[in-house]
């Protein structure tokens, strides 16, 4: 089937620009998936028009659940807008793990035609192309072309496949608390005692963080260069979803 230009456009507006929240994924996305603490942040930036800050978030839900349909649709939406963050590439990459993922969803045919619309767009940076249906078939007809398309998608694969999960990484105890004093010794004359041992200079106590308005682990894990799960892991006790404005959080 051949899409012209105007085609492909209004197939976007319905897909990603329909309603105020962005894309829609009533008929695929599991009610667990959107309640995701980092899924509703992304949201709540789509609303805002804060469109790289949202695909901050949806990152985040990804790394807490690395099998959320939802997450992937919403990233391939907000890469598959020039209005948003194009990259059509990453679109690719995004909606075809949401397929895999979700591969009875309602939507797959759209999904499909944003796949094959993605692909003239990636096309159209590498070769200038001749009007429709002409360039339809320069298309097909070039299957370097779609090797190197591929190539750019399998980037994006190879980049979420190298992330660590979050439920692997621990962080380290510090060296304080596995310092113990050293023992006295007896044999030692009567009347000679021997200085208390001191503790390594490598114990460094953890620093901590004040929460700020708008602040999540996730953002004050970014700030200090450390993972999530490290974060995590340093405040037990700490409710991800109920960060409190003022809260000290430790920084392992």
């Amino acid at each position: 089937m051949v899409f012209s230009r105007s085609t492909v456009f209004s197939l976007l507006t319905a897909l990603c620009l329909a309603g105020a929240g962005g894309c829609s994924l009533s008929d695929s996305g599991s009610l667990d998936e959107e309640n995701e603490p980092h899924f509703i942040l992304g949201k709540s930036r789509v609303n805002a028009l804060d469109y790289p800050a949202a695909i901050d978030a949806f990152k985040d839900s990804l790394q807490v659940n690395p099998h959320s349909a939802a997450a992937h649709y919403q990233l391939a939406c907000l890469y598959d807008s020039e209005n948003k963050v194009a990259d059509p590439a990453a679109a690719i990459y995004h909606y075809q793990e949401f397929l895999q993922l979700n591969p009875k969803a309602e939507n797959a045919a759209i999904v499909n035609q944003r796949i094959e619309g993605c692909k003239v767009q990636l096309a159209h940076a590498v070769i200038s192309l001749p009007s429709m249906p002409a360039s339809q078939k320069l298309l097909e007809s070039l299957s370097d072309t779609n090797r190197a398309l591929q190539a750019e998608v399998d980037k994006w694969r190879a980049y979420y496949a190298a992330q660590p999960p979050a439920a692997s990484r621990a962080a380290t105890p510090s060296a304080q608390n596995n310092f113990t004093p050293s023992a006295p010794d007896n044999n030692e004359p009567t009347g000679k005692k021997s200085p208390p041992s001191k503790p390594p200079n490598s114990a460094i106590k953890n620093k901590s963080h004040v929460v700020a308005k708008g602040e999540s682990l996730a953002i004050i894990a970014r700030k200090y260069h450390v993972s999530l799960a490290a974060l995590q892991s340093a405040n037990p006790g700490v409710n991800s979803s109920k960060l409190r404005v003022g809260q000290s959080v430790n920084i392992p």
